[in-house]
């Protein structure tokens, strides 16, 4: 979806309630119009043969696709370069179509050319910068005029697991990025790497916010665009946007701040489920695997590791655990899965709408589907917090299987096709519900609403009535599920019954 970008300041005359600050004035390249996306998974080509999944991604009506590439895969050995995975990538993208979008996160993990070798995790520092820089043009070159953002690494506060250095060695890695990117397509913008959860729920002064405030200091003239991870409390997604942005005010400047994953529900958004994962998992993870190659993953994946048992002990008392945490476990209850999938369809939603009314221009869903075909390995800690979030599924080796979240992840593109900005409205009386007004430039303008209730039992609650100004005689109402039903407006105003989950009016 395209159009150009602009600050949500004013809205249309004759609605009830204050305008709130929509999208906040962002310098620098900010990118034009407004674009969904999702992540097509943390690997491409590593795990088994490169597949398919750019005519899946634009059925679901995604503008932009965001995919790994790992050094290791694309110079097994220094200077011999083998472009297999990236030409099927760039096949799989060219299938978006024309106006589509590219992000890349390159990571750098090398069995051979960085400090921790390993082909997976953790990217690590380069041995040899100049080694490092030569990869970077040699791949953006390929790509150049097909990729429009490249990602240096992603979350890398995220120490150990993410990357394997410290944050000087990170913006060291950046600055050499931006550089190569720059000299090989100087139109292409770089990504700072993905400021995740650990970062936005911890508290000022954490080791993760020192970590990103020295990355907005020093790296600053190295990135043109803030990556920020909108997962937890749905409620926080304007807080976390502010955040990125005050690392960077912090240090007197401001660059357009994207959304390089949101999704959700997860288990750290319940405190019952949260309570019950630290008392198992205290003891698995107090010393975690100093790699994880896709060798050293298979290897394990037939042992009994303490994960495996903590995960075991989870499934066998699995009738006996809360609710919130149940709905995450593979083979829980029907009714449980059920919910599970309609607040995750409420939840992608309105993270989208919630970040576009904060100034974000683009927003990438985690994530489109598992990594390789063939059944997941359930008794992972990764698949409890990831495990249902995929919006596609393999059958017979293809991705032909769509969720219901994935379902509502083309509802809502084809609603906000055309977007130009999105402003956020408070109704005097009813502080808990979100009203968003979404101007599609030439298209009518769209209403967005629904009432902020707790994740799990909100839908148990009954309706609210909200009133609001309307100048025809009728309205079309889409809800998140695809129902679709029309109100007659009383009065010049449409009287419209709100629960938790997002309606669409125009």
């Amino acid at each position: 979806m395209t159009g150009s970008a602009t600050t949500g300041s004013t809205s249309s005359s004759g609605r009830p309630g204050a305008v709130l600050q929509g999208t906040a004035q962002q310098h620098g390249s900010e990118p034009p119009g407004i674009r969904l996306g999702v992540v097509r998974g943390i690997s491409y080509g590593l795990f088994g043969v490169p597949g398919e999944f750019g005519p899946q991604a634009r059925e679901l009506g995604a503008g932009l696709v965001r995919a790994y590439l790992y050094w290791g895969q694309i110079e097994p050995e220094p200077g011999q370069y083998a472009w297999d995975i990236v030409d099927a990538l760039l096949g799989q993208l060219s299938e978006l179509g024309e106006d589509a979008e590219a992000w890349i996160t390159l990571c750098s993990s090398s069995p051979w050319a960085t400090r921790t070798p390993t082909d997976f995790l953790p990217p690590s520092p380069a041995r040899d910068q100049d080694a490092y820089a030569e990869f970077v043009r040699r791949v953006v070159g390929r790509c150049a005029g097909r990729v429009q953002y490249w990602q240096c690494d992603n979350e890398p506060s995220n120490a150990g697991l993410l990357w394997a250095g410290t944050a000087p060695e990170y913006v060291t890695q950046l600055q050499t990025m931006y550089r190569a990117v720059k000299d090989a397509d100087p139109a292409a913008a770089v990504v700072l790497g993905g400021c995740g959860y650990d970062v936005l729920s911890s508290p000022a002064g954490s080791e993760q916010r020192q970590f990103y405030d020295h990355l907005a200091d020093a790296g600053r003239d190295y990135f043109d665009l803030f990556s920020v991870h909108l997962y937890g409390d749905l409620a926080s997604v304007p807080a976390y946007v502010e955040t990125a942005r005050g690392f960077m005010r912090a240090h007197g400047y401001l660059k357009p701040v994207v959304a390089g994953e949101h999704a959700g529900p997860q288990p750290f958004e319940f405190p019952e489920a949260v309570a019950v994962m630290q008392q198992v998992f205290a003891e698995a993870f107090a010393q975690a695997p100093a790699t994880q190659s896709t060798g050293e993953l298979a290897e394990r994946a037939a042992q009994e590791t303490p994960e495996r048992r903590a995960m075991n002990a989870l499934y066998d008392r699995m009738g006996t655990l809360p609710p919130r945490l149940q709905m995450f476990l593979a083979g829980c209850p029907a009714e449980l899965e059920a919910r599970r999938e309609r607040i995750a369809c409420r939840q992608l939603a309105a993270r989208i709408v919630a970040a576009l009314a904060s100034g974000v221009r683009r927003t990438a869903y985690w994530n489109l589907a598992p990594e390789y075909p063939g059944p997941a390995d359930d008794r992972q800690m990764m698949y409890l917090m990831i495990g249902k979030l995929p919006l596609l599924d393999y059958e017979d080796g293809k991705l032909t299987r769509r969720t219901p979240a994935a379902d509502s992840f083309a509802l809502v593109a084809a609603q906000l096709a055309g977007a130009r900005s999105v402003t956020r409205a408070e109704l005097p009386g009813q502080p808990s519900v979100r009203a968003f007004e979404v101007d599609r430039g030439e298209r009518p303008p769209l209403l967005v609403l629904w009432d902020q209730r707790d994740a799990f039992d909100g839908e148990d609650q009954p309706p609210v009535t909200v009133s609001w100004p309307w100048p025809g005689e009728k309205a079309t109402v889409t809800g998140v599920f695809g129902t679709t039903s029309t109100v007659s407006a009383e009065g010049g105003r449409l009287p419209l019954r709100v629960t938790d989950t997002p309606l669409f009016i125009s």
